[in-house]
């Protein structure tokens, strides 16, 4: 029994190191990259939200003003989406999309912890970096640290807002990312749901579908007690949503955890890609 455990334990630390040496580069990348959309979500809120801030001052709506912040974080989203750096990793910057993916078998399980592990470091150096940039401005009140927090309808409201929006943004990528002929617009229209939850649906939770990003946010400011919403309702949310995906379309209907995948990047995913592509190549051809 003790050298079953030896083995295993052995074969456990094996499969750690091997893919953190072939695969450090995506992990790099999903830390980076949730970081400057943390830095991002930090600036433009001390811009839009600080009561000393011109921007504020000349957008007494709030309306209007969570219509820039929509539009600045969608843009900031699709942007990285389509950089080069997105298109190496996937562009998750979310712990619950990472779950999904895995759940649906198209992440190995060490990739899948180590990019978890990323996301929540990136996103909370991201925060400690804005707070450099921003000084105590990104402590004010209405600032917290660009911390997501339930509006006055209360937890329960802000549980089930967020279920909802994370089924929906999961079910849209795993429609667009698997279908051959819109393929590329996945970034297009996550970001674009982004801005319009921003927009719509930020009053009722603070609109996070991420357990990193809130996770940063709450870390300088102490704000943690509503940080079991935002780490139980997005991955519920996304599960659902890829299970409801599997029963319509099944296994094989899911090519690949990325969400830019038509690039010259390699991929380090259980992908199916190409099999994609296939129909399309061979209508081409004809």
């Amino acid at each position: 029994m003790a050298t079953e455990v030896r083995i295993a334990g052995r074969t456990w630390m094996r499969g750690a190191i091997s893919a953190t040496v072939t695969h450090w580069p995506e992990y790099s990348i999903e830390a980076a990259c949730l970081g400057l959309f943390m830095v991002s979500a930090c600036s433009f809120t001390v811009l839009l939200q600080h009561p000393g801030s011109a921007i504020r001052q000349m957008l007494p709506s709030t309306f209007v003003r969570r219509v820039f912040m929509g539009v600045a974080m969608g843009l900031t989203a699709i942007t990285l989406i389509y950089s080069p750096w997105g298109k190496q990793s996937g562009a998750h910057l979310n712990p619950s999309v990472t779950l999904t993916f895995f759940r649906l078998g198209k992440i190995e399980p060490w990739d899948a912890c180590f990019y978890v592990l990323a996301q929540f470091i990136g996103a909370t150096l991201g925060v400690l970096f804005s707070g450099l940039i921003w000084g105590d401005a990104i402590a004010e009140k209405n600032v917290r640290y660009a911390a997501t927090l339930p509006g006055t309808r209360g937890p329960g409201v802000a549980f089930v807002a967020v279920v909802v929006i994370s089924f929906v943004m999961m079910t849209t990528i795993l429609n667009l990312s698997n279908s051959a002929r819109i393929a590329r617009f996945t970034g297009v229209i996550a970001g674009a749901l982004v801005a319009a939850y921003i927009t719509l649906e930020s009053p009722l939770s603070g609109m996070s579908m991420s357990p990193a990003r809130s996770f940063a946010s709450a870390v300088p400011g102490g704000l943690w007690s509503s940080i079991w919403i935002y780490f139980s309702a997005p991955p519920l949310g996304m599960l659902l949503a890829a299970q409801v995906h599997l029963w319509l379309r099944g296994s094989q209907a899911v090519c690949c955890a990325k969400l830019h995948h038509e690039n010259d990047k390699r991929c380090i995913f259980r992908c199916s890609y190409q099999t994609l592509l296939t129909p399309i190549t061979l209508k081409e051809t004809k």
